[in-house]
């Protein structure tokens, strides 16, 4: 599970899970260019990354704008070389009831979630295809399996998300380029420790989740890292979940 020498490239990668997915590829020795639409936060995270020993590019773009991932595809492979690794974790949700989602606020969700995801695999997925080898991982969610209460565009974006991950496994693993899924399920971030502590909410997931508790993040990074890693050379297709257990719930008292 050695990613010397190889290069990844982290959508949505300056907070969150992305941030946490980052740190644990550069350990694992990967280069790394963590981009999202903010320069301050993307000079951040390469700072970050440069402090572990690793190179890191500076670099903006935004999962809406095919032209931003055209060029950063560019400006990449003149910084660090091919790109080997592809993690979508550029996302976002908003708790609405159905009947009162506007049309503008499904199409923003499913416009990052599910369309940002497919048009990063398409651009870097391109580059990969040339070379004949690459690992794309995309972020599923508990969301790909259940339905979870008032957000509908969220759930119908990451079922989407497990839907075109094993459409893309079958048409490009032929070629070398193994796509597959990390389903985190409910962890700890700076926007969401209000919602979990403080809610009703946030205590059914904990008493959904066998473990207990509510994941850390850099506890995702060992399943990125096996899924970007040779130990996963045969694995293509898999929407690998992380989360505790919740999903095996039942019966938890």
């Amino acid at each position: 599970m050695n990613l010397a020498g190889r290069v990844a490239v982290v959508t949505g990668g300056t907070s969150g899970i992305g941030a946490a997915l980052v740190r644990g590829l550069a350990d694992a020795g990967a280069d790394i260019a963590a981009i999202s639409r903010r320069k301050e936060q993307v000079d951040a995270t390469a700072t970050e990354v440069e402090a572990l020993g690793r190179r890191a590019a500076r670099v903006t773009a935004d999962v809406s704008d095919r032209s931003s991932l055209e060029t950063a595809l560019a400006a990449i492979i003149t910084a660090l070389g091919p790109i080997d690794i592809l993690v979508n974790c550029a996302g976002i949700t908003k708790r609405t009831p159905t009947v009162e989602v506007s049309d503008q606020e499904w199409s923003s969700i499913l416009e990052t979630n599910l369309t940002g995801t497919w048009r990063a695999c398409q651009v870097f997925g391109r580059h990969m295809l040339e070379r004949g080898s690459g690992r794309i991982i995309n972020i599923a969610s508990l969301a790909s399996f259940v339905g979870l209460f008032e957000v509908a565009a969220y759930t119908a974006s990451k079922a989407g998300v497990a839907g075109l991950t094993r459409a893309l496994a079958v048409e490009w693993g032929r070629r070398g380029v193994n796509v597959n899924a990390i389903a985190p399920g409910v962890y700890r971030t700076a926007l969401n420790s209000e919602l979990l502590d403080g809610t009703g909410r946030g205590k059914e997931f904990q008493l959904r989740t066998p473990l207990g508790r509510f994941g850390r993040v850099e506890e995702l990074a060992g399943a990125c890292v096996f899924l970007a890693s040779d130990a996963a050379s045969f694995v293509n297709g898999e929407v690998l979940v992380v989360d505790g257990g919740f999903l095996a719930s039942g019966v938890n008292q």
